[in-house]
């Protein structure tokens, strides 16, 4: 495994990204199952931004688990960067994780123990970068979201807006093929919702990645280069 890793370079613009296919997943509730997602897929290229919307309980933050190999389809294919990442193991899952997919959650999600720029820094020291390179690398992305000013504060102490964009810079890290993000403003007063959704956009333009994220906001939404809907499961 890892030696399709080490030979994955990055992707030129218009590259596939993630390609997902007939994409299901069934849970078992009381003995019951249910089909939360029946179906469907996307194509997801370098460069590209998706707005993925639908209604609530339509199984948008279940597709993204799928695709951000936090968690299997029942059937279906995905494909991260030309790799059948739906076939690997657990262990081979983690690394293709952390090298190529980027998260921002609704909620910043930041460990509270450790400064703005020490939950930066640790997803680089997990894939094996040096202390400094990496402390040097997360100064950079604290600077790109604004919030370098905060680098040796904790997330205790800071502001809503500025706790998601240090989230933000922690995506960027290790300098993801695509990022994923659920309702990355859902829990920001509109000012600051505004705010880091564009240091989103701008980011994720500058540094020619993709991005899935999920919305409620159909404001948002228009303003993602297509969208994606999930409707009664099938995903279109």
């Amino acid at each position: 495994m890892s030696g399709i890793l080490n030979s994955l370079s990055k992707l030129s613009a218009g590259d596939t990204v993630l390609s997902v296919r007939d994409i299901k997943k069934t849970f078992i509730e009381g003995g019951q199952p249910l089909h939360i997602l029946r179906g469907g897929g996307f194509d997801l290229h370098r460069g590209e931004i998706i707005a993925l919307v639908g209604p609530s309980g339509s199984g948008k933050s279940t597709l993204l688990q799928c695709v951000g190999l936090l968690d299997k389809p029942t059937a279906g294919s995905i494909l991260l960067c030309g790799v059948p990442v739906h076939k690997m193991d657990d262990e081979a899952r983690t690394m293709m994780r952390r090298r190529k997919i980027g998260f921002v959650y609704q909620r910043h999600n930041l460990l509270s123990d450790f400064t703005a720029l020490e939950n930066v820094v640790l997803p680089m020291l997990a894939n094996g970068v040096d202390e400094q390179v990496a402390s040097g690398r997360a100064m950079k992305l604290l600077r790109a979201a604004n919030v370098a000013h905060r680098a040796s504060h904790l997330p205790g102490e800071m502001s809503g807006g500025e706790q998601q964009r240090t989230a933000v810079a922690r995506a960027l890290a290790n300098d993801p093929e695509i990022l994923l993000a659920d309702e990355p403003t859902g829990s920001l007063d509109p000012q600051h919702a505004e705010s880091v959704f564009e240091l989103l956009l701008n980011l994720v333009r500058k540094n020619k990645m993709a991005m899935l994220f999920v919305t409620h906001d159909m404001n948002l939404a228009s303003r993602a280069d297509r969208k994606i809907t999930i409707h009664e499961g099938l995903v279109a």
